[in-house]
């Protein structure tokens, strides 16, 4: 039970320092249903698939098989300065990779994660800084996006869309690839943004965040946990960060997700177990598991 729609298996194992099969062995000791492993950089698919077979060899058979069964792939290029300026090279070296996994493990699951960020902070982890985008790098930015949804399009698979203070390019991006099949990870806006990606066909996913929203914006996240329909709704961690309330500050799993399970199933007013039936059956329509 618990889905998880996006971790960094890769980050947790080599950043974190912390024991793949014993993350792998916890998820499938609790019959975890899907948990899908996310891409940041065009060329990281074989390193992370590697990860994961090095840690499967530490299981048991049959944990071996569910660890198989569970855990699935997405490919993609995140936002960065140096994908962006090298966004045509970098997007054939995605697509080679896409093919030799095939070869390894079998299709992957969606592409992503890709998207816009325009959320300035040059001394964070990210040192995005808006001196580094000028209005060449934005545009690259946005072409960099939608050359990945066309490639979700021709491959048939949703997207997993990174979206931070960037709505507007967002949505134009979507609309500009008429595209219709994907999810808004760490989803960071309002109602009103949540609809329009709504009436795109795109589902919406909740992260650990949304534990601990500011007093002076909890009623306006729990009315957004109440508005996103139960056919649209996905839960996540985006392991290792953004560990929920009680975890704050620590390095987050996939085991985790389940506290953001209980956040959200109180808001919503139904039970943890419920809410991951209604989260499993997203996963089935999107990703046919």
């Amino acid at each position: 039970m618990y889905s998880d729609t996006h971790f960094h298996f890769r980050h947790l194992v080599r950043d974190r320092g912390l024991d793949g099969a014993e993350i792998l062995g916890a998820l499938a000791a609790r019959d975890t249903f899907f948990a899908l492993d996310i891409g940041t950089e065009a060329d990281d698919l074989g390193e992370r698939l590697t990860f994961v077979e090095e840690a499967e060899s530490k299981l048991g058979g049959a944990e071996i098989e569910k660890s198989k069964r569970m855990l699935r792939f997405a490919a993609g290029i995140w936002p960065s300065a140096e994908e962006i300026e090298n966004r045509a090279e970098r997007m054939k070296i995605l697509e080679r990779q896409i093919s030799d996994f095939e070869k390894r493990r079998g299709k992957i699951s969606a592409v992503g994660e890709c998207g816009l960020d325009h959320h300035w902070n040059p001394s964070g982890a990210d040192a995005r800084s808006e001196s580094d985008f000028d209005r060449p790098m934005i545009e690259g930015e946005m072409e960099m996006f939608e050359m990945q949804l066309y490639l979700a399009k021709r491959l048939g698979l949703p997207v997993i869309v990174h979206s931070r203070e960037a709505f507007d390019g967002t949505l134009s991006a979507i609309k500009n690839a008429d595209s219709h099949s994907g999810i808004i990870h760490c989803f960071s806006y309002g109602i009103g943004e949540a609809r329009a990606f709504l009436d795109r066909g795109f589902h919406i996913a909740f992260g650990g965040a949304v534990t601990y929203t500011k007093k002076s914006k909890m009623d306006e996240m729990r009315a957004l946990l109440r508005f996103v329909p139960d056919d649209r709704i996905l839960l996540e961690t985006d392991s290792p960060y953004l560990a929920p309330v009680p975890f704050r500050g620590k390095t987050n799993t996939p085991v985790l997700v389940e506290y953001v399970y209980r956040f959200i199933a109180e808001i919503r007013g139904t039970t943890p177990e419920i809410l991951s039936e209604v989260v499993d059956e997203n996963v089935r329509g999107l990703f046919g598991k």
